[in-house]
């Protein structure tokens, strides 16, 4: 990723993209208390089974690439087996490459209602979380521990955190539904989708054909895939609630502005909610000088336009989807050298995103009024 400038026909574009912001039920304290706590274990940078396997280089095309890829999806496959597996393949030639056809592949995991699918494709919007997989091709040897392992290894856990909340969600939906006789008005039609996306690194130097190369691959296919004529969605791309994309995430103190106006209330949600859980006592790092997420107060005003981040957002964001782009700016001291690796991240960090983006995830689910009285105010 690299800073980029922002023509304002982008701006444009992304305003008009603006889902606003769908009421739900915030969650309470009881029910943040509950969240389940991630294992230090599996956050070790030697041994853990989350982040120590993706603590490798990764270079499209590699021996690493194909060890991550197996990680990601067999950690779905053994531990998360309800949520839908699906690769988005496609190769590219890169100025490394010469003129050799590199493999690039984006791993897809779904989880939605149970009933949407009997409608067919196109029914359900999906709060989609996001983090690239892939590593840099130079220095040789870079393992890039926030650039992206431990974003990738925080949405494993976050997976793993809402599923059961998500299924109490579904079943009480179904309950109430038959005992109303309402049919799908009873129903939620709102799903949760990660995308692990390749080749985000540019090979040689950052350009606009030199990098993002699986998020421009996806994005491009998800907008000319067309779903049936009466679905509620025309294309994947359209099912898009809100692309969150985690990227450097893993150094201590990070800060992270609110880039869009069309998403700042999406920001202010995820702001609150650290805060709450600074508050409960349920986050690990040090205390910050700032929050992490530190312009739940910006105005309106604030927000000129005129520059942003590039990085895997911006191929959907072109096509009209609402991005809250989760990256520090300034970037990390260690980004894009030999110091980007496990012995340099802050677990305690770490774990906090994993749980700041469980309790966003969660509330955007809305699960609150479906959970046990116990997790009530």
């Amino acid at each position: 990723m690299r800073p980029t400038s922002f023509p304002a026909f982008l701006s444009l574009l992304a305003a008009l993209a603006s889902p606003g912001a769908d009421a739900y039920t915030p969650l309470t304290n009881s029910l943040l208390k509950s969240l389940p706590q991630p294992k230090a274990s599996d956050y070790n940078v030697t041994s853990g089974g989350l982040l120590a396997p993706l603590l490798i280089p990764r270079v499209p095309g590699s021996e690493g690439q194909r060890r991550a890829q197996a990680h990601l999806a067999d950690f779905f496959r053994s531990r998360l087996p309800q949520w839908e597996l699906l690769w988005q393949n496609s190769t590219a030639t890169t100025p490394a490459a010469n003129a050799k056809h590199v493999p690039i592949a984006n791993l897809i995991l779904r989880r939605e209602p149970p009933w949407t699918k009997r409608r067919g494709p196109g029914e359900t919007g999906y709060l989609t979380l996001v983090a690239h997989y892939d590593s840099k091709r130079e220095p040789e040897g870079f393992v890039g521990a926030t650039d992206s392992a431990a974003p990738c290894a925080v949405l494993m856990d976050v997976a793993r955190a809402v599923e059961g909340y998500l299924v109490r969600k579904w079943k009480h939906e179904e309950e109430e539904d038959k005992k109303t006789g309402k049919g799908s008005r009873a129903l939620s039609w709102q799903g949760v989708q990660i995308l692990f996306l390749d080749g985000e690194e540019a090979f040689v130097s950052w350009t606009d054909t030199d990098s993002l190369y699986g998020s421009r691959s996806l994005a491009e296919e998800w907008e000319s895939t067309t779903h049936p004529a009466m679905s509620t969605f025309k294309n994947p791309l359209q099912q898009i609630s809100l692309f969150v994309l985690l990227d450097l995430l893993g150094a201590k103190n990070p800060q992270i502005p609110s880039y869009f106006q069309n998403t700042h209330w999406a920001y202010q949600r995820m702001a609150a909610l650290e805060g709450r859980l600074r508050q409960l006592g349920l986050l690990e790092s040090e205390q910050p000088p700032k929050q992490f997420l530190y312009e739940g107060g910006k105005a309106a005003a604030a927000f000129t336009g005129r520059s942003f981040i590039g990085d895997d957002h911006v191929p959907f964001m072109m096509r009209g989807a609402p991005v809250l782009h989760l990256i520090p700016s300034p970037f990390p001291d260690v980004w894009h050298t030999m110091q980007d690796d496990g012995e340099h991240l802050d677990i305690a960090t770490v774990k906090d995103w994993t749980r700041i983006v469980t309790a966003f995830t969660l509330e955007w689910m809305d699960v609150q009024n479906s959970e046990p009285k116990g997790n009530g105010p």
